[in-house]
């Protein structure tokens, strides 16, 4: 297949002067470089969702554009340990439409870097039938990793981005073969 995989990156944070544009941004540079993704963005601060999962418009709008991508990365904060509640009510909005579908994570936080975050996030994933990447990106005292233009010099992030890109390259490419030869049965 030479159509482009459809990249759908998940900006977690719903919080007032949250830092998230700032890692999202770098990412999305980042992972544009791929010409094999073509890329959107799905802002929860944007995507109106309803808490109690009732069927909304802007829910249904949501699951299509799950639909009909090949696949995610989550940027995501870390908040007491967790992930955002915004983030635990887009994954549960959806159901089959994540499906057979790879997810990567770019984390930051404190001193932890959303790692605690991304590994609560592996186990759900997982019930949800997706496929996790390996490799993640992390950024421990995040707010010191980036310069005013949002660039970073912290070449391990830089390192695991390029890694999660290319094995998200590869699920997804396999992945998307796969369904279509032969519908996921869960």
């Amino acid at each position: 297949m030479d159509t482009p995989l459809r990249l759908e990156v998940i900006v977690a944070s719903v919080r007032p002067e949250r830092f998230a544009p700032v890692v999202a941004d770098w990412f999305l540079r980042t992972a544009r470089a791929y010409p094999e993704f073509d890329i959107g963005v799905i802002d929860l601060m944007d995507t109106p969702l309803p808490t109690d999962l009732s069927p909304t418009l802007q829910a249904r709008a949501y699951r299509e554009r799950l639909a009909a991508a090949d696949a995610f990365v989550v940027v995501t904060s870390e908040y007491n340990h967790g992930y955002p509640a915004s983030l635990k009510t887009a994954l549960d909005t959806a159901k089959h439409e994540w499906r057979a579908k790879p997810i990567g994570f770019v984390g930051y936080g404190g001193l932890s870097g959303g790692l605690r975050a991304i590994e609560q996030l592996r186990q759900v994933v997982a019930e949800i039938h997706m496929v996790s990447i390996r490799e993640s990106v992390s950024f421990h005292e995040a707010k010191r990793k980036f310069d005013t233009a949002g660039n970073t010099e912290d070449g391990a992030a830089k390192d695991a981005a390029q890694r999660l890109l290319r094995q998200l390259s590869w699920w997804a490419r396999h992945l998307r073969t796969a369904r279509a030869a032969d519908p996921y049965p869960g």
